[in-house]
This record gives C-alpha cells, structure tokens and sequence, in this order.
C-alpha cells in the first residue's frame, strides 16, 4: 500500500511540473498573437492593393505577358509549404501538410511533376523522412516573420517561374498555408499565385457598362515586370504573418487543453492517493486493534 501511495504521488507531481511548462507557453503565446495579429492586419491591405494593380493592369491590357498567360502545358508546379520550427501546436502542422499531400495527389493526376519549396523544421523533417527532396528550404524565422526572408523566397520563386520547366523551372506556384480566421479557428488554405488568374476588387461589368480607358506609363510590359517580384513578395510575406498568427493561436489553444488535462490528472491522482492513504490507516488501525485483541485473550 505504501509503494501505491508513493507512485500516485510521484505522478502528481509529475502533472504538476507539467502544468508549470504547459501554463507557462500558453501565456508565452498569448504574449506574442496580439504583435502577430497587428503585423498580420496591417500587412493585409498592401498585399490587397498590389494583387489588385497587377489583375487591374493584365484586366486592361492587351498584353501577353508571363504573369497572366496560361502555358499550353503545364509540366512542372511548385508548392510552397508554410509551417512551423516548433511543434506543441495542436494539428497546426499536421493539417497543413495534409493539405500539401492532398494538392500534391491532385496536381500528379493531372500529369504535373511537382517541385517543393519548405519553409519551417517541421516541413523539412517531414519531406526528409519521406525521403522527398525539396529545391529550397527556409527555417528559424517561422514565429517572427522578416520581409527579407519573403524577399528571398520571392526571388527563388520568381527565379523559377520564368525558367523553361525543361531546365528546372516550373510553370505554376502554389502556396499553402494556414489562415487565421479567429482565436479558435485557423484554416489551412492553397492558393495558386502564379499565373494570376482572380481579379480581386473588381466586380464584373454590366452590360450598359462601358470599361475605362486606361493608358500605360511605361509600357504594360514594364509595369507586369516590375510588379511581379511585388506581388510575389507580398502574397509569401502575407503568408508568412498569417502562418505565424495561426501557430501562437494554435499553441495557446494547445497548452490551454494540456494545462487544463494536467489539473484533471492532478485531481484524479490525488484522489486516488487519499484513498490508498485511507486504506493504509485503516489497515494499520486493524493491525493495532486484532494485536490488543489477541493480547487481552492471553
């Protein structure tokens, strides 16, 4: 009975270490979301207003262009995955890399070969132990985004895209990522960014309508080539800030449930160890009257 009440013991506080950890990340958490809520919603505009410039410009042109041309055939895509370097996040990654394998089934049904770019630990370990090879990988910046890191994955995306599939290139970008929606709610998303296909803002035209005339300073040319780093950098920096704000919602919302789960086992263990306490008394209570008992026989 006394190794019982000892284990119970040592469990108790075990959870009680526990909940120490777990209360202390889900306060480290909610420290950080509300930086990461307001970078996230003040970056939302700009990456708006420069998706709206380029739809608005390849709109009211005439102009072939790379960003906006659909390729005859598409052999090659990219999905960039956004995860986290940490875990302790509930099914933050989980359901993010489900998204990513479930595009990946889609696009090599439709004959696509499929280029990976990875940014967080925990997509890089995962394609690594799959023993997939991805073209490039970010990590370390997963829960304080920079605008120089999305610079950089811009660049290499960029880079890619107006490469010819046969030498490495890739005719399509997809990102996929989770989208914070609320405190409790964080959904995980693909987007295709290259070639641009939404007019976003825009609302189609009526038939007594007439379309403004609009006249290009520079050429069209110039101003898609210009814009297309921009726009790409945007929509990954957007990303990024979302993926951040979702993975400390999701933290919290994961530590609240263990913090809550280790006061559950704190009760029953204690529970359990008054009783096992309860038990030895009386055990001992027993010992003590059956040895008078025998003694005043005698």
């Amino acid at each position: 009975m006394g190794a019982q009440l000892r284990v119970y013991r040592q469990k108790i506080k075990s959870a009680q270490t526990t909940k120490k950890i777990t209360r202390a990340m889900e306060l480290i958490s909610a420290s950080r979301i509300q930086k990461a809520k307001a970078r996230m919603a003040a970056s939302g505009p700009y990456s708006r207003a420069v998706t709206r410039a380029v739809s608005a410009v390849a709109s009211f042109s005439n102009v072939d262009h790379i960003l906006t041309t659909e390729p005859e055939k598409v052999e090659r895509a990219a999905i960039v995955v956004f995860a986290s370097d940490r875990g302790l996040a509930g099914a933050f990654n989980t359901n993010v890399l489900r998204e990513a394998e479930e595009l990946t089934t889609l696009l090599r049904s439709q004959g696509k070969e499929v280029a990976y770019y990875l940014i967080g630990r925990k997509a890089v370990a995962y394609f690594t132990f799959r023993k997939r090879v991805a073209v490039q990988s970010w990590v370390g910046e997963t829960d304080n985004p920079e605008f120089s890191t999305a610079k950089e994955i811009g660049d290499a995306l960029v880079a890619a895209f107006i490469t010819p599939a046969a030498e490495g290139g890739v005719d399509e970008i997809h990102i996929v990522y989770n989208r914070f929606v609320n405190m409790l709610t964080q959904t995980p998303e693909v987007v295709r960014l290259l070639p641009l296909e939404v007019v976003e803002g825009v609302e189609p035209p009526s038939k007594d309508e007439q379309l403004p005339l609009y006249e290009f300073e520079p050429e069209v040319d110039n101003v898609l080539d210009a814009l297309l780093p921009v726009y790409i950098e945007s929509r990954i920096f957007n990303a990024m800030l979302q993926s951040a704000t979702s993975k400390h919602a999701a933290t919290q919302k994961a530590m609240k449930s263990a913090s809550d789960n280790a006061d559950k086992l704190i009760r029953d263990y204690t529970r359990l160890a008054n009783n096992a306490r309860q038990s030895e008394i009386t055990q001992q209570i027993s010992e003590i009257v059956g040895g008078a008992d025998a003694l005043s026989a005698k």
